[in-house]
């Protein structure tokens, strides 16, 4: 099919936005006009009744923030685009944290980047920084305004700086981009409150319950504990306002293309500070569709077309990542497929590696780890997960019923077990998470709990020799995976998680805030006491990331294949890359098991040999992997 020519219209925009540009810089703009429009045309024809109208105003948008990115920025993208792969390397390793909770504020977290450095960070995700409501807000999660910075994290040229000392120390910054809703307080809600249609019109307002009485029939609840239903009267709009996650944060109404012209300001905005990427956070929500779970669906994935598009004629540097903590068979479009294969997020969350990690530690075994990972479709090309072992946020027990029954369980009674196990009430467990959310019609119970604590080394210390052994086991998992290993704050030191979360205003029915706890001053430090948990914690998972930063065969374009002929307790996983080939070995159990030396020769490994744990040779007919060992095995 040929490709979209870029109509005159367009043309005779870029000349008068960009008149005052040098010719070179006029240039560099026509061409990623004319690279991009086909796909945000696309885009904008699929969701949009009048797509040359939003088309036009969004490349004139584009155009604007390209001739206010500063010269350091015009040379970043100049840098990425010649680098496409940047973020695919195996030098990618990530780190994620509340701003206030590791360095108080923007400037103060700056002062700390020794400690990042040290562990082979390279990639840092800052939480919700943005102003949010006064109050309970979700964890920053209800913003009232994308273009201030929260007052006592500092301002936004604070948040300009920090992203110019991370961009010189090799650090890419990576902030939250909520999109599917704003906070009550928020300038539109307010103008919409006071009669204003416009701003009305960004929302979802019914009149009475019969039209959300039909969408509930269909849709699951968040927060089915403190937030019930989806929908909340406001007697300031006289209707009732869509609210997929609190009474005070307002669904945005994205069929109505003056939202996505606001975000797309929004969006160069941020990229124009130096941001380079932003997680669009819960973006799966994004459109809504009667008799659907209104999850998914296929606008999305254009919204998020016309959003990239748009941003690569403007600052090519930036990069999506797509919050989606979606089942399994959901979780690849948001990294394209189809028709917009390599055209929506360019990252996005393994939420299921996350689940099976957790699900294979308590089970000691790998079947339907092996079964559910080994289905999944391979990446596209120029996409990229983000893995982790634990996040912010609550872990929801993601097992497909299908892949549950494949391996001969029930996927109920599997998600019963897991949720009993890390909430410490199964016999034998070592786990001491917390149950959150607690749905009763379903028998949904998702867990809080650091890392440390839900692999043993919690408050109690119920097993912390297996605990450091079973952490160190998960991060070297998630990090030969494929894609961009992320360590969640207070995780590298091995945090039993914050004893008082309970006592901050605003977060005493919220538990996940035991699993956010503040890393202070004398917190770092006590990574360099040797023996402690700290210094154990830390310097094992800074080795991962130093291993991984040399071995070729873990670019994220490697395919990731699932060996299935190995002990039910060893979990094996290939890398093959024009480099060479890695073989990944994991015993999730807690008594020895064997691996024949011949499954690393059909892997074609001649002269197999173990480099991340110091095991050297690997030339035993039969090995005897110890109990929860981890293994990277290479040739030579």
């Amino acid at each position: 099919m040929p490709r979209t020519a870029v109509p005159d219209t367009i043309h005779d925009i870029i000349g008068a936005a960009l008149a005052p540009l040098p010719p070179h810089r006029r240039d560099t703009f026509t061409l990623r006009v004319e690279r991009w429009w086909p796909d945000l045309h696309e885009a904008v024809t699929a969701v949009y009744a009048e797509p040359d109208a939003v088309a036009r105003t969004l490349v004139e948008r584009a155009a604007h923030a390209f001739a206010d990115r500063p010269d350091e920025l015009h040379r970043l993208d100049e840098r990425r685009l010649l680098e496409p792969d940047w973020f695919q390397q195996p030098t990618m390793f990530g780190y994620a944290c509340y701003v206030d909770r590791f360095g108080d504020t923007l400037s103060g977290l700056a002062d700390r980047l020794d400690h990042l450095t040290d562990l082979g960070v390279t990639y840092l995700h800052l939480m919700p920084l943005l102003t949010p409501r006064p109050g309970d807000n979700d964890g920053g999660y209800a913003v009232m305004d994308y273009r201030t910075v929260r007052e006592d994290l500092g301002t936004v040229d604070d948040l300009r700086a920090l992203a110019t000392t991370l961009r010189e120390r090799g650090i890419s910054p990576v902030i939250d981009l909520v999109l599917n809703h704003v906070a009550r307080e928020h300038e539109w809600a307010v103008q919409a409150r006071q009669g204003d249609a416009v701003h009305r019109d960004y929302f979802h307002i019914h009149p009475d319950r019969s039209t959300p009485d039909a969408y509930e029939r269909t849709l699951p609840e968040v927060f089915p504990d403190f937030a019930p239903g989806n929908f909340t009267w406001d007697d300031g709009v006289d209707g009732w306002v869509w609210t997929t996650f609190n009474e005070w944060q307002w669904d945005l109404n994205w069929a109505n293309p003056a939202v996505l012209v606001e975000f797309v300001d929004i969006v160069a905005a941020l990229a124009n500070l130096g941001i380079e990427v932003v997680r669009l956070d819960a973006i799966a929500f994004l459109w809504k569709r009667l008799g659907t779970n209104c999850q998914n669906q296929p606008e999305v994935h254009a919204i998020t077309q016309i959003l990239r598009a748009t941003a690569r004629m403007a600052s090519p540097a930036l990069l999506f990542k797509a919050e989606a903590i979606v089942g399994p068979r959901d979780l690849l479009p948001y990294l394209g497929t189809g028709s917009h294969t390599g055209r929506v997020s360019d990252i996005a969350y393994h939420n299921s590696l996350m689940v099976q990690v957790w699900s294979m530690l308590a089970s000691g075994s790998t079947e339907l780890a092996r079964h559910a990972l080994s289905t999944l479709p391979p990446t596209p090309p120029g996409g990229t997960w983000v893995t982790y072992v634990r996040c912010h946020d609550d872990i929801g027990w993601a097992i497909d019923d299908g892949d549950a029954a494949a391996t001969g369980l029930s996927g109920a009674g599997h998600r019963h077990f897991l949720a009993d196990w890390y909430s410490g009430e199964f016999p034998q467990s070592w786990a001491e998470g917390l149950v959150f959310q607690h749905n009763p019609d379903t028998g949904d119970r998702r867990i809080s709990g650091t890392a440390a604590a839900l692999s043993g080394l919690g408050a109690e210390r119920r097993d912390p020799d297996g605990a450091f052994a079973r952490l160190f086991l998960a991060h070297a998992l998630v990090a030969v995976w494929g894609g961009i290993p992320v360590v969640w704050s207070g995780d590298e030191i091995g945090s039993p998680g914050d004893p008082d979360w309970a006592a901050e205003p605003g977060h005493e029915d919220d538990n996940r805030w035991l699993h956010r706890p503040r890393v202070t001053d004398a917190d770092r430090a006590r990574r360099h006491e040797q023996g402690s948990d700290a210094q154990r914690v830390f310097d094992g998972i800074a080795h991962i990331a130093r291993v991984r930063s040399d071995l070729p065969m873990l670019h994220a374009e490697a395919p990731v294949d699932v060996l299935d002929d190995l002990d039910d307790g060893v979990l094996g996983v290939r890398r093959r890359h024009p480099s060479g080939t890695l073989v990944a070995l994991f015993n999730v159990s807690d008594t020895h098991r064997p691996v024949a030396a011949s499954v690393l020769g059909r892997s074609g490994l001649v002269a197999p040999r173990e480099v991340l744990t110091g095991v050297g040779s690997v030339d035993d007919e039969t090995v005897w992997l110890p109990p929860y060992a981890a293994w990277w095995v290479v040739d030579g």
